[in-house]
């Protein structure tokens, strides 16, 4: 088998497969796969995302799965490739209820990755394309209604005479895509935002942030960024474009909306929201809510002994928007994380002395050499070799989580001999460095605990030359009247201190909206469970709580950066429609905190 061309061996394999499922005989499906393998499913077959690690799991899930999934119509999607002896195939196929699409990888004739994700609904498609919906009836009706008074009609009605299916707390990037998929499937969205405008929760920021990431990684769904959008997106002006799409998008979008509670009828399936919009109270019955808050939930606050005795200003990061009024004055930033470092780049710009009290190493990577080594399919030359953006997310979904940290390992080992130099001057100038505890850099920290990276944008050349200080490797034992005393007996003057310490989980998010009880009850979101300090456990695979179904009903969680915002938003918004449609989602697998 192995000297026959790649194609006709993931086409041979692919048929195979589809037999062996179609006719229910879960052991030959199961011989198709290397012993060490692993299937990634989002919805198709578990109405979850989860992955199934080793034969006995795959079995498992087919014999929970397979009579009510009815898979059918398996076929290769263009060509195969070949890289080190592992055949990569996309595929498509079908469902009882969806239609779906994949990537297989074999080694010597066996599969050793399976991805598979729902693509649509079948009977509830996406109306686009050649389905494009007409927009306007040509011929002459007293009783029109134009697109302007249809729209006015739907924002006047609903959330009073008409409940939305789904409210959406959070209308920055991560309610505004969701808000988007959903419009788009017909379900009866409200997003509140308690901002005065959309794109707000950027404009606020400091005034020196720029996306990190690259704009190929970043664009929305269904309006990309325009081919002359700069690479990095400045704040402002990624505040601009939200606002812009949520208008254009035609999305039901309350400012200046605080959600002050929430509660769910067990009996009836319905939430019931209080909301204050504008200083009115207003009453909302939707079926589901979902948490858009962000990546991360409250402002996490450390405890510093003495902070009553400080006679400074002391802020959270969050609090912080521009270093002007610190013009002249020495500030202490707590946090050499990306905060740490943007914060305290924008208050040396604005004329303040700086010192980063940094409580524990960080990992750091070049901007330069990210784009050109960590970004390769996300880029103007991918696009050229015909990976879009919708491609480039298949392919990093297509990776279990497992399988990661290898290939991050090996990417850091690329990007810590590349530059050598940098990380030594930057370890000589007092900065503690490292790369996760089991060497596996960035990203990994990302996922498993969202803190302790940072993407050199401009700071580390200002530690370099001195310009920021840095006091690392010392505990801070308090603060005092006039700044902080650590724990070797230095002491610090300064006239502010920033606290750049992160946020907490977006389960204590709810715990302020709904209930103590129920933030219990679906546990933290994000981390992996690797073991690493931080990352909540047990290990299963995937990410906690994120974009599927939780341990309570109706309650979800939607955020990230805009990559998996524009990515998950989809999974997210067809779970919702299959439940407003009526379509029956057997959830394979238990809720992230079942076990806990």
């Amino acid at each position: 088998m192995l000297d026959i061309a790649p194609s006709q061996q993931a086409a041979t394999w692919l048929g195979s497969l589809g037999r062996a499922l179609e006719t229910g005989d879960i052991e030959a499906a199961i011989g198709l796969f290397a012993e060490d393998c692993y299937w990634r499913d989002l919805l198709t077959f578990t109405w979850n995302i989860k992955t199934m690690e080793g034969q006995p799991a795959i079995r498992e899930m087919l014999k929970g799965t397979l009579s009510t999934t009815q898979p059918s119509h398996w076929r290769l999607s263009g060509e195969a490739s070949v890289d080190e002896g592992t055949i990569e195939a996309w595929f498509s196929f079908e469902t009882a209820a969806a239609r779906g699409e994949g990537i297989l990888r074999l080694k010597d004739g066996r599969c050793r990755t399976l991805f598979t994700a729902m693509n649509e609904l079948k009977g509830f498609e996406e109306q686009k394309g050649p389905a494009r919906p007409l927009g306007i009836r040509h011929k002459a009706d007293p009783e029109r209604e134009t697109w302007a008074e249809k729209r006015a009609r739907e924002a006047r009605d609903l959330g009073v005479h008409e409940q939305p299916y789904c409210l959406v707390i959070g209308g920055g990037q991560g309610g505004i895509m969701l808000g988007a998929r959903l419009r788009q499937l017909g379900v009866p969205t409200v997003i509140i935002e308690k901002n005065a405008r959309a794109g707000d929760s950027w404009r606020n920021r400091y005034r020196s942030l720029v996306l990190h990431d690259p704009v190929w990684y970043d664009h929305l769904p269904y309006i990309p960024f325009p081919e002359n959008w700069p690479v990095f997106t400045p704040k402002d002006k990624m505040g601009d474009w939200l606002e812009m799409y949520a208008r254009v998008m035609e999305l039901n979008y309350w400012v200046a909306t605080r959600c002050v509670s929430a509660a769910y009828d067990e009996t009836e399936k319905v939430w019931t929201v209080v909301v204050d919009r504008v200083g009115q109270r207003i009453t909302l019955k939707p079926k589901h809510i979902v948490f858009a808050t962000g990546a991360y939930g409250p402002p996490r606050q450390i405890a510093l002994p003495g902070a009553d005795a400080f006679k400074g200003e002391l802020l959270h990061s969050s609090q912080y928007s521009t270093g002007e009024k610190f013009r002249g004055k020495r500030v202490a930033v707590i946090g050499a994380a990306s905060s740490g470092h943007d914060v305290s780049v924008d208050l040396w710009e604005a004329g303040a002395k700086v010192t980063m009290v940094q409580r524990s190493p960080t990992t750091v990577v070049k901007s330069d050499t990210l784009m050109e080594v960590g970004f390769e399919i996300f880029s103007e030359k991918a696009l050229a070799r015909g990976i879009t953006t919708d491609k480039a997310d298949m392919i990093v979904a297509s990776t279990p989580f497992a399988l990661v940290p290898k290939g991050q390992r090996a990417l850091y080992d690329v990007i810590r001999e590349r530059d050598a130099e940098f990380y030594k001057r930057l370890s000589d100038s007092g900065f503690a460095i490292d790369f996760g505890e089991d060497e596996t850099g960035l990203l990994m920290k990302a996922y498993r605990t969202g803190s302790g990276f940072y993407i050199d944008v401009g700071a580390c050349e200002l530690i370099l030359n001195g310009e920021i200080a840095v006091k690392s490797g010392v505990g801070i034992k308090s603060l005092t009247p006039i700044g902080i005393q650590f724990e070797d007996g230095s002491e610090l003057a300064v006239d502010a201190i920033l606290c750049c310490t992160g946020y907490q989980s977006m389960n204590e998010t709810v715990a302020t909206i709904v209930s103590r009880e129920v933030a219990d009850k679906v546990g933290p979101c994000w981390g992996l469970g690797s073991g690493v300090k931080g990352d909540p456990g047990p290990w299963q695979g995937e990410l906690r709580n994120m974009w599927k179904p939780t341990a309570q009903d109706a309650l979800w969680f939607h955020g990230g950066n805009l990559a998996l915002s524009r990515f998950y938003s989809k999974f997210v918004a067809l779970q919702l429609k299959a439940r407003m449609e009526g379509i029956a989602t057997p959830v394979y697998g238990e809720p992230s905190n079942a076990k806990r």
